[in-house]
């Protein structure tokens, strides 16, 4: 089941000796329940520390981020994470990456296996089961990355620029796979990235950031179901107009 994420008056600061900076400020944002919402904004303005803050991996200055009663205040078996690099174990086969979470909740062999199984295929990568990280390409990591945070079913999905280092052919495909995931589960995802087209694509929300200190500067509702025409008039217009703000922002944090 995915869950609603409710975060109130977050402020992030990260104080050194001499000085402070203010990565998050006062931000307050609702996610509804089995939602992909898309956090697009400047680069450094914050995107990442607000991931990080939802997964428990960052301590909050101040505000609330909670699912029902429950606070977020550390990493927890309902929210999981796809990071960019993928972050792999490179002396685990492609199963055994997927089973790592399995194996943290004591989750039988035979049971972890039965499991692997269904999203080695759901992924396409029943044929490299026994493979390691080294002989697998770009997209093809990912893709175990994103079936290790799937395979404990976690309420909640949280994704950070999981397709930024891949080519651009691999990204779409790995979009269009996402996007026949979603048909496959209701859970709550997160998704940060720097890519517009690729938020317009994918997200049912788009929440666009200011500068540093982050604050939401707006958030679209996008009305188009999934699949979606990127060649469309209306897909064209959307995405050219997210670009105008987000060099708004750009122009106003380089004066």
């Amino acid at each position: 089941m995915s869950e609603e994420i409710s975060i109130k008056g977050l402020s992030k600061v990260f104080k050194s000796d001499d000085s402070e900076t203010v990565a998050i400020k006062d931000f307050n944002l609702e996610i509804r329940e089995g939602e992909l919402i898309a956090i697009v904004g400047p680069s450094g303005c914050g995107k990442t520390t607000l991931l990080r803050c939802i997964a428990g991996l960052e301590e909050t200055t101040t505000g609330t981020i909670s699912s029902g009663d429950k606070l977020f205040t550390e990493p927890g078996p309902d929210r999981g994470m796809v990071f960019q690099d993928f972050a792999l174990f490179p002396w685990r086969t492609v199963r055994k990456n997927i089973e790592f979470g399995l194996e943290i909740a004591k989750v039988p062999k035979e049971d972890r296996k039965a499991q692997s199984d269904k999203y080695l295929e759901m992924m396409g990568l029943s044929a490299f089961a026994d493979h390691r990280v080294h002989e697998l390409s770009g997209g093809m990591k990912q893709r175990v990355s994103i079936a290790r945070a799937l395979i404990t079913n976690p309420d909640i999905i949280l994704m950070d620029e999981p397709f930024g280092a891949l080519d651009a052919q691999t990204r779409n495909i790995m979009q269009r796979e996402l996007v026949k995931l979603l048909e496959q589960t209701d859970q709550t995802i997160v998704f940060i990235t720097h890519s517009v087209d690729e938020a317009v694509y994918l997200a049912d929300r788009i929440v666009i950031l200011t500068k540093r200190p982050a604050e939401i500067k707006e958030i679209i509702e996008i009305p188009w179901p999934r699949p979606r025409d990127r060649a469309s008039p209306e897909f064209t217009a959307l995405r050219k107009r997210i670009l105008t703000e987000l060099e708004k922002e750009n122009t106003l944090n380089n004066n």
